[in-house]
């Protein structure tokens, strides 16, 4: 699944080459992707459109035009390819957006589950999935007094607490363990067990490994590659994620892997020992 480095990539690499070019037309052949209005209307907005600029949050993408702002959500296996006209329609293509040049951009989701929906431009916060979403460890905000204050009492594994997008956005699975390691800290503490230093590591170590991880175009693990033939070098960077068995880069105790609230959960068994 993509995670904010990999979205970010992409928001980069789309920018380079959608910015100042305009849509001539828009066909959806998946519905169910496109949601607030009909797929006739969302076509239909669409046309004529310039693109100015490309944004992003969390892992949100923002296709950004004079007034309007394209939503899009690239769910589990979403991929945007640029392609001639001329080249035919593969299987999994699902929105394709015919642009003036007559190249295209072409949404690609074997699974089907990413969304796109319109809204005014500015109010991109306001879509669907995004209102309740909490900071990222970019935003100025994020800090262990923060995290801190979000914790409360709570009991959930600290593994857990950190995949939810409401707690803070664009953290998926793999960094999340890459996270906890650089933290010092076992997925399964408990979230009440936490100290403030182990707050202020936790702010700390997210910002680091997302921008990290963003620098060398996020990890291409598994099924997701970034899209226009752009490649994740960050996997090459994982200390814990998928190394099971292979010693830790700081102890040489062999990596151990557990499942936490149904992820796999990577960690160092004497770097990570469990609190409470």
């Amino acid at each position: 699944m993509p995670e904010l480095p990999e979205v970010e990539t992409i928001r980069a690499t789309l920018s380079e080459h959608l910015v100042g070019r305009t849509i001539l037309k828009v066909d959806v052949f998946y519905d169910k992707i496109v949601h607030g209005m009909t797929p006739a209307e969302f076509c239909a907005r669409l046309a004529g459109q310039t693109v100015r600029s490309m944004g992003r949050y969390g892992k949100y993408l923002f296709f950004q035009f004079d007034a309007i702002t394209l939503v899009s959500h690239l769910r589990m296996e979403g991929k945007y390819f640029l392609k001639p006209e001329t080249e035919p329609r593969e299987k999994h293509e699902h929105v394709i957006f015919t642009l003036v040049d007559h190249d295209t951009l072409r949404y690609h989701d074997t699974r089907k589950f990413g969304t796109m929906e319109i809204v005014p431009r500015g109010e991109e916060r306001q879509a669907a999935g995004l209102r309740a979403m909490g900071p990222e460890p970019f935003d100025p905000g994020f800090d262990g007094k923060y995290l801190s204050g979000r914790a409360g009492k709570s009991r959930r594994a600290v593994k857990s607490w950190l995949l939810d997008q409401t707690v803070v956005s664009g953290l998926g699975n793999i960094y999340v363990n890459e996270v906890l390691f650089l933290s010092g800290l076992h997925p399964e503490t408990r979230v009440c067990d936490l100290k403030k230093k182990d707050f202020a590591r936790l702010a700390e170590a997210s910002r680091a490994v997302l921008q990290k991880a963003v620098d060398l175009g996020g990890t291409t693990i598994r099924t997701y590659y970034s899209s226009l033939g752009v490649t994740g070098r960050f996997q090459n960077e994982l200390n814990v994620h998928d190394r099971k068995g292979l010693p830790c880069p700081v102890c040489g105790t062999p990596v151990e892997k557990i499942q936490v609230g149904g992820r796999g959960s990577y960690y160092c068994p004497r770097c990570q020992r469990k609190k409470g």
